[in-house]
């Protein structure tokens, strides 16, 4: 026991470190540490130190480069002692493992080779030996882990400097088109962008630079001109750094502002356009290498290593069940987590307000179309139930009506989520997941019983199990998953008309309110019951912005989180609404045109998924049942020289050795498993979701198990 004690202190050394992203007090021991330990050691001049700050600058990190660059010292010092301590059990393990007696080692070499067993054998070390050996191992490992930690660290911040400057260029166009609507409102532009840093979870990345400016503003003192500047030269992204300074020039000259807003809008609109073409063709260089790299190489693989199986060449099974349950699964993970990483989106967020229904509910209602009536209801919960009244008297009338509303609150999601269990599911299709995933493991295990009780549970009869679970896990996770995709490309779809007409009733003279009367009168296809939900809320008193603001939280799509929060940052600066709702109609025709394109360009690569894995399929199902039953037995080879058939020492002689049975069911098992990952890439790739290629895996699934089901 006490020589794994220094391998134990190693590792309760390293769970603070390992702790410390996730607890705020450990970090902070960790920095104290590091700077006085050393926090002399970190360069104040240089240019790789100025380089480094910038991008700690670039991607928001909260710690000065001192900090950082000290606790990068200590950790890689961490890193490097644990590393040494480890160097020597390896070297330890190493040595253990080769202790092998030359007897041993010419018992299972050739006669030929008979003479490497003196060779190869591990000499006796004296205790001199043996300690430089394990020297020379602690201090390689350590060094090794030291520098490693430490060129980690500091690459680690290129890395994440890059992913930002994909998020801001994949979310700049919906920044400037949110900036140029907002300006076209009337709206002074300090003010349009603290509206834009108060809705950067909607807007992203691009947002977020626009966040740190307005930090700058109002924290800091500094001026709009200097702090956009100064976001120009800090922004990781190039793109977005050409048109922070260029604004700061527009600005700086007194030259208007929508005019130049609308020149970029249009520029970053074309440059979408260019963008996804680029995309769209790294794509299919991605769908070619897949198929050659994925699918048919492997096929190639799994094809020789049967035949040399069969031949009796060699146990070649061990070699198939790496590649079936370790290299298939793991490379098409990866191609899908690196297309996820190339495709990001941004998904708009509400963090930055509460839609409080209660406070709709019971504000002072009255109906619209009786201006006069009294209002119903209590007063908003804006200012203390207690407070006194300008009377004398006090405001409790609605206090127990409050903590009702409150103790509602607290269990609204337990009734939300099972009062309208398919409400729950057309919104949140992984929610099925919960139930759908208990359920099939269940299946499993009543079904495996009576056989498990028998002892006569085999693979063979589990495999079937768990293929029919899994097929009824994703099969009902995909259906339920394509309903949401239609209703949110169907609500997404009416979106462009709505803003038009909204714009169009807005322009001849009406009022906010009766424009959206009148639009709610018009066919809007998948949007008009959640439009009259809208007016109905408007009728009942409630303002116009908290009726949007729910109409959004009914919804929860990208595209009307982004419009109503456009729409109701708009109506605080003009009721001229009509020319911000055409420059959003616009912005939503445009990113549904771009996606229709994608989709209808992929479809070609999702094809070619589908081909490749008929082919995969076409071949395992020839191996299977053509190729191996047709193999001669040991007793019917021919055979050689005239000697016994069975006794001979053909090349076929001993292929009735062989395991057929398992080479059968690993290809049902290959066939099955290259299904699910390739419906799943099909849907990433396609579709740009992985939860989209549920129904894609479904059909495939289906396809391999009705297969080996009709085989022989």
């Amino acid at each position: 026991m006490l020589a794994y004690l220094p391998l134990l202190l190693v590792v309760a050394a390293l769970v603070p470190l390992a702790l410390a992203p996730l607890d705020r007090r450990i970090d902070r021991f960790l920095t104290h540490l590091a700077l006085t330990a050393f926090g002399d050691w970190v360069a104040e001049k240089g240019r790789r130190r100025a380089k480094r700050r910038g991008l700690l600058q670039a991607i928001h990190v909260g710690e000065t480069y001192r900090m950082y660059a000290a606790k990068t010292i200590l950790y890689a010092t961490a890193a490097a002692l644990a590393g040494s301590v480890l160097g020597v059990y390896l070297v330890a393990a190493v040595m253990v493992a080769l202790s092998i007696s030359p007897e041993t080692m010419r018992a299972y070499l050739p006669a030929q080779l008979h003479f490497l067993a003196s060779e190869l054998a591990l000499p006796l070390f004296t205790l001199g030996e043996l300690f430089v050996v394990l020297l020379a191992g602690s201090l390689g490992v350590g060094v090794l882990a030291g520098g490693l930690t430490y060129w980690l660290r500091w690459e680690t911040l290129s890395y994440r400097a890059k992913a930002r400057e994909r998020q801001i260029d994949e979310s700049i166009v919906r920044t400037v088109a949110f900036v140029y609507a907002l300006s076209r409102s009337g709206m002074p532009f300090p003010e349009i962008t603290r509206t834009l840093a108060r809705n950067r979870s909607v807007y992203g990345a691009a947002a977020e630079e626009v966040a740190v400016a307005v930090k700058a503003m109002d924290y800091a003192g500094m001026d709009m001109v200097s702090a956009i500047e100064r976001l120009a030269d800090r922004t990781p992204s190039e793109k977005f750094g050409e048109f922070a300074d260029n604004l700061a020039s527009v600005l700086r000259s007194g030259q208007t502002i929508s005019a130049y807003l609308e020149g970029q809008y249009e520029r970053y609109q074309k440059d979408a356009e260019a963008q996804q073409e680029s995309f769209l063709e790294l794509l299919a260089t991605l769908a070619e290498g897949y198929v050659t790299l994925f699918v048919v190489a492997p096929l190639l693989f799994i094809t020789i290593l049967v035949i040399m199986g069969l031949m009796a060449l060699g146990d070649t099974l061990p070699l198939l069940r790496v590649i079936a349950y370790f290299a298939i699964p793991l490379a098409n993970v990866g191609v899908v987590i690196y297309l996820d990483s190339i495709t990001e989106s941004v998904r708009p967020t509400r963090e930055h307000r509460a839609v409080d229904l209660g406070d709709a509910t019971l504000a002072g209602l009255r109906r619209t179309d009786d201006p006069d009536a009294d209002r119903a209801g209590i007063e908003r919960p804006g200012a203390e139930p207690s407070a006194l009244r300008s009377d004398g008297g006090a405001r409790t009338a609605g206090l127990a009506n409050f903590e009702r509303l409150a103790a509602f609150e607290r269990v609204r999601w337990l009734r939300e989520t099972f009062g309208d269990p398919i409400a729950t599911l057309r919104d949140d299709p992984a929610s099925l997941l919960s139930v759908t995933v208990p359920l099939g493991l269940l299946s499993i295990v009543v079904r495996a019983w009576p056989h498990l009780a028998d002892g006569t549970l085999t693979v063979r009869a589990l495999d079937d199990l768990v293929a029919q679970a899994v097929l009824f896990v994703v099969g009902t996770f995909a259906l339920v998953q394509e309903l949401h995709r239609r209703r949110i490309e169907a609500i997404e779809a009416a979106v462009p008309d709505f803003l038009d007409r909204f714009a169009s009733v807005n322009e001849a003279g009406m009022s906010v309110v009766e424009s959206l009367g009148r639009v709610t009168e018009s066919d809007l296809g998948a949007l008009d019951p959640e439009v009259r939900k809208l007016w109905a809320d408007v009728q009942w008193g409630v303002d116009v912005e908290t009726a949007l603001y729910r109409f959004e939280d009914r919804l929860d799509t990208p595209t009307i989180t982004r419009v109503v929060t456009l729409i109701a940052n708009a109506m605080a600066a003009s009721g001229d609404l009509a020319r911000v709702l055409r420059i959003a109609a616009d912005e939503a025709q445009d990113n549904r045109r771009l996606k229709r394109k994608r989709k209808q360009e992929m479809l070609t690569y999702v094809v070619i998924i589908y081909v490749s894995f008929v082919v995969f399929l076409v071949i395992v199902a020839a191996l299977n049942s053509i190729l191996i039953p047709n193999l001669p037995t040991g007793a019917s080879a021919p055979a050689q020289g005239g000697t016994n058939p069975v006794g001979g020492g053909g090349p076929l002689s001993s292929i009735s050795s062989v395991n057929v049975d398992a080479y059968t069911l690993l290809f049902f098992h290959t066939a099955l498993i290259q299904a699910l990952f390739s419906g799943l890439l099909a849907g990433q790739m396609g579709e740009g979701n992985v939860k989209n290629g549920a129904k894609h895996a479904t059909v495939l699934l289906t396809v391999a198990y009705a297969a080996f089901l009709l085989l022989p």
